[in-house]
Parts: structure tokens; sequence; C-alpha cells
């Protein structure tokens, strides 16, 4: 009788969507069970994406006012830059934590056509 050995939790490194105090990039080790500081960062994510939305909409206002005082595009342009990295920053945690496909999938996704259908294979005659 062969012994199996139970599936083990895969652990991986999530960056988290703050720096640490020097300015460095935080992670945090998980398992796939969310626990408070995955939903905590999730939350930040989400804080974060909808500032820059806000920013984003408050900038195209700024700019499409051709007397906007100079203080106002740099105050709007800083804003951007600052969401951009935040976002940028989600975009890559988030990349990081899709699973990498399976060979077969993906042999098996070389092996068709663009438009799904299996290429012509030359048979051989035996």
């Amino acid at each position: 009788m062969e012994h199996l050995e139970p599936a083990r939790e895969q652990t991986m490194l999530r960056l988290l969507p703050w720096l640490s105090p020097d300015g460095k990039p935080c992670h945090l080790s998980t398992g796939s069970a969310g626990g408070y500081l995955s939903r905590l960062a999730d939350a930040t994510e989400a804080r974060q994406l909808a500032a820059g939305g806000e920013a984003l909409g408050h900038a195209r206002q700024v700019l499409e006012d051709l007397m906007s005082p100079y203080a106002e595009v740099r105050y709007a342009a800083i804003r951007l830059a600052e969401c951009l990295g935040d976002a940028l920053r989600v975009a890559e945690s988030r990349g990081l934590r899709i699973p990498a496909p399976d060979t077969e999938d993906a042999e098996d996704a070389e092996a068709t056509d663009a438009d799904g259908a299996e290429p012509d294979v030359p048979r051989t005659r035996r």
C-alpha cells in the first residue's frame, strides 16, 4: 500500500501595498487562506485605486481649464504620480499572485491555431 502525504498549503510572498518606514517594499508570507493582513492589504489596495480614480477626475478638470493656475496643475500632477505608483504596485502584487499556467495547458494552447482549431498535421502512412 502506497503512503500518500497530505497536500501542503503552498506559501507565497505577497507584495503589500505600502512601504516600510525606510521606504523598502513589504512582503507578507501567506498561504491560500486570507488572514487579517491579507484583508487589510485588499482594503488598502481598493482605497488606493479609488483615490487614483478621484485624482484622475480632478486632473482632467484642471487640465480642461486653460486658466488653471500653475500650482493647481502641479498639485494634480503630483497626485497623479502618487496614484500611478500605487496602481503599479497593486498591479505588480496581483500579477505575482496569478498562478503559473500548467505546462500541458501551454503546450495545448501552442498546438491550436489562432481561431482555436487544431492545426493540420500531415499524416504518415504505415
